[in-house]
């Protein structure tokens, strides 16, 4: 995920403050230049840490951080707004038009995967936001991305306005707000040509698709691994053609999150959606203050409970939990809860959305993940009768859905013993929801939850 590197540095700089009781201006200096540095390294316009560091500095003499008991609480407050500021404060939303169709022109530069986003945003929109929505192939340049706008629009569930390559952009841009107003779309996304470079002649057919269709949105693809390249391709393309705002790709990578945090700042585009990950679903609306929650180690508490709303069939989990909490769910009811939680996404995906997790290693997080797929394989290659009645498990048994799963015997031990684990885990949780104590040690003293490596 970008801002990792960022977010660990902070991290250790607050926690450096934490261990002081008072705050001095030489040592808010030290720790100003820190983050400054933490900044430059994540690949932060220069200019725009410059100032993030002045107006730190400002809030924090003005609101007179120094003479406060908990200064560590108030600086994190002022980096805080000061992140959200420079991620675009409150301008990330699309207004949507009433009574007529909302139009949303994605542009950017050959290979941005633009028509990929464009299939992307119109499931965001059709799915999560419950807009009718209509594409528009405009790039008549390359058919294999008319055919791939094709393909994503039926997989998406959407129509398209595909008048093949032999049609000008401009007409067929026209035709789809035709379309698009007379059968009562809420949301019109037109798939725009890219160049390898920005050149007069796409700016040219740009702007004429603009003056036909008048979008109330311009949106550019971006790329987060880009860094500074990102904000010039942003800058060149705002004074061409206007931009109302970005979406940003690759931001589940390993990229240092600099592209994010320069944009809005030196080019007043701000970010409205970003791509974090390769599947259709795999775009987020984006949110100013819940991304500085995550550079600063706080969690996206917000972000897990949509994802959970979207993901989760929340009678089967209110079945499932009752079953558990009465301590006689069996190894379906396990894999039922696994299921559920894997379509939130990745497992470090997931932790990285719960405040004060510790962090895990990618091997750990390998591991897991490993270690509930062989779950899912050697609970399907078991009977339904043995699934309901793990006890009647013996050797042969084993050995017989150890050969089908193609796991081994220690495999399925293994998943047994998680079971058992989890069994015991919820039967404690039942007697204190009963009683209404704790246990001895609080919940430290119920053992891990699941077992899993790194939980």
């Amino acid at each position: 995920m970008a801002f990792e590197s960022l977010t660990e540095r902070l991290s250790g700089i607050f926690k450096k403050l934490r261990g002081q009781a008072r705050l001095s201006e030489s040592n808010m200096d030290d720790m100003l230049k820190e983050i400054r540095v933490a900044l430059l390294e994540a690949d932060v316009n220069y200019k725009v840490v410059k100032q993030f560091i002045n107006n730190v500095k400002e809030k924090a003499l003005g609101q007179e951080v120094l003479s406060k008991l908990n200064p560590s609480q108030m600086l994190v407050k002022i980096v805080h707004e000061e992140l959200v500021e420079l991620l675009g404060s409150g301008q990330s939303e699309i207004k949507y038009q009433t009574g007529r169709p909302t139009i949303i022109m994605l542009v950017g530069l050959q290979g941005s995967g633009k028509t990929t986003t464009a299939g992307k945003l119109a499931y965001l929109l059709k799915n999560k936001l419950k807009k009718k929505v209509l594409l528009a192939a405009c790039d008549v340049y390359r058919p294999a991305a008319i055919d791939q706008l094709d393909q994503l629009a039926k997989s998406v569930g959407v129509d398209i306005v595909n008048m093949g390559t032999k049609t000008n952009p401009v007409d067929i841009a026209k035709e789809a707000k035709k379309k698009a107003t007379a059968d009562d779309y809420h949301v019109l996304i037109i798939d725009t040509a890219g160049r390898l470079q920005i050149d007069e002649t796409l700016m040219d057919e740009l702007n004429n698709i603009k003056r036909t269709v008048e979008p109330q949105e311009i949106l550019l693809l971006v790329d987060a691994a880009a860094g500074q390249d990102a904000v010039n391709v942003a800058t060149a393309f705002n004074e061409k053609i206007t931009l109302t705002g970005c979406v940003m790709s690759k931001l589940d990578g390993d990229a240092r999150g600099g592209a994010a945090l320069s944009i809005k700042h030196m080019t007043g585009v701000p970010i409205k959606f970003t791509g974090v990950g390769e599947k259709v679903t795999d775009l987020d609306v984006f949110y100013p203050d819940r991304m500085a929650d995550r550079i600063l180690g706080m969690g996206d508490v917000m972000t897990l409970v949509e994802k959970a709303q979207e993901q989760i069939d929340e009678k089967e989990a209110k079945r499932t939990m009752n079953k558990m909490m009465d301590g006689n769910f069996d190894l379906n009811d396990m894999l039922t809860q696994l299921k559920q939680v894997s379509k939130l996404g990745s497992l470090s995906g997931l932790l990285k959305l719960i405040p004060g997790m510790p962090k895990i290693s990618s091997e750990q997080t390998e591991a897991a993940e490993k270690e509930m797929r062989n779950l899912e394989v050697i609970v399907n290659s078991m009977t339904k009768e043995e699934r309901k009645h793990p006890e009647i498990l013996k050797y042969s048994r084993k050995q017989r859905i150890a050969q089908g799963s193609g796991k081994t015997m220690q495999d399925i031990n293994k998943v047994l013993k998680k079971y058992e684990q989890m069994k015991e885990v919820m039967k404690r949780m039942s007697s204190i929801k009963k009683s209404g104590k704790m246990p001895p040690g609080g919940f430290g003293g119920m053992g891990g939850f699941g077992g899993f490596p790194g939980m």
